[in-house]
């Protein structure tokens, strides 16, 4: 036979009792609950307190017959005194500690004798939540992604460019039916680097062609990400609805193709400044002289009249010059002029010596201009 017992302590359940019609029903549940919630956390911890002080005095009880059997062991037969008060300690601690179990146990029977109610009538005895996700692939390194991408597109790279050229929506969904191994980061990333590389080249009609394919895959990319699923199960969707799309989704994907053009055309100009620069770097290191120093920029930093002097190619009229300026700028401009190779020391001579000729006119402009200068002071001596 079923003992029934078990159930004649159990505190009847807030929507289960009758009110007065003229009783707020809602409030006197929520007000009867509350206040057994109240008296349940007070018991609670009175027991915590119960619990904590038990375990403190055995822990004095532990450390004082610790104490007694380590002076024991020192001293056998001396300190008779402080034993005694040690073995007096222990035994008040003993008797707090019985006094402390004998209220855990009436605490506990208290516990026992307490109605249930539905905040103590059951208890979870496991919880658990399982969800088949498949786990999120480690991100590569910039090495596996760099060899990744330059493998697919020596594989793939006529079918990428085959994908770029069409303009119709059947055609590019039929074209990715046949070959959906396309529809992924690399060939979205390859589409953006040729429309760079058609920009830099002028060929301004086939990088927008280019380009509009290049946001199909983006956005087909992009609706797979939010979906959380494998870009080839879904670029069909995206199809279906770019094709019967209202005309806010239509102008979201124009806006985006414009906004790419832009960044198409910004990123275009910022590698032919890059082109320009390096290739001007270049020239300049091709035109410095042998002692390191660029002649243009020699040539520009010049007074006017030795500029108007290496214009026409005259020695005499720079020797003129010359003789006429501060000698120590002469010598300055002059000294950039043979760094930079403007002007070559010696060169007529080198020539008149090669061709057998007994003089050849002076090629040291600076020399020579002082010579004359102090010809004349000396004919004005005289």
């Amino acid at each position: 036979m079923v003992d029934y017992s078990v159930w004649d302590h159990i505190e009847v359940s807030d929507d289960e009792d009758e009110t007065h019609p003229n009783i707020d029903t809602a409030s006197l549940f929520r007000w009867r609950h509350q206040a057994r919630v109240e008296r349940m956390e007070q018991f609670q911890k009175e027991k915590e307190e119960l619990d904590k002080g038990c375990r403190e005095c055995k822990r004095k009880v532990a450390e004082c017959q610790r104490k007694l059997k380590e002076l024991e062991v020192a001293e056998p037969k001396g300190g008779q005194a402080e034993v005694q008060r040690l073995q007096a300690e222990a035994q008040q601690l003993r008797k707090e500690e019985k006094s402390w179990e004998q209220k855990l146990d009436e605490l506990r029977k208290k516990e026992r004798n307490m109605p249930w109610n539905v905040d103590t009538l059951s208890k979870d005895g496991f919880s658990k939540s399982v969800f088949n996700i498949k786990p999120d692939k480690e991100e590569d390194s910039e090495e596996q992604k760099e060899q990744k991408h330059k493998t697919f597109v020596e594989k793939y790279e006529k079918q990428i460019k085959h994908f770029g050229m069409l303009r119709r929506w059947d055609d590019s969904q039929k074209y990715l039916s046949e070959n959906p191994h396309l529809v992924c980061e690399e060939t979205a990333n390859y589409l953006v680097i040729w429309c760079i590389d058609l920009e830099v080249e002028e060929k301004c009609a086939l990088m927008e062609q280019v380009a509009h394919q290049t946001i199909v895959m983006q956005f087909i990319l992009e609706l797979a990400k939010s979906l959380k699923v494998d870009p080839r199960a879904c670029f069909r969707q995206f199809f279906t609805k770019i094709k019967t799309a209202d005309q806010q989704y239509m102008e979201g994907f124009t806006d985006e193709l414009e906004s790419f053009k832009e960044r198409v055309r910004g990123r275009a100009k910022v590698r032919i400044e890059k082109a320009m620069k390096e290739y001007e770097e270049e020239e300049r290191k091709k035109r410095l002289g042998p002692g390191g120093l660029d002649p243009v920029e020699v040539y520009e930093a010049l007074p006017v009249e030795l500029q108007k002097c290496f214009d026409i190619k005259d020695v005499q009229m720079l020797q003129d010059t010359i003789s006429k300026m501060d000698p120590t700028e002469a010598k300055y401009h002059m000294q950039r002029c043979i760094d930079s190779g403007l002007w070559v020391p010696n060169a007529k001579a080198a020539g008149g010596q090669e061709k057998g000729e007994d003089e050849a006119p002076a090629s040291d402009p600076v020399g020579e201009a002082r010579k004359g200068r102090v010809e004349e002071e000396e004919k004005g001596n005289i």
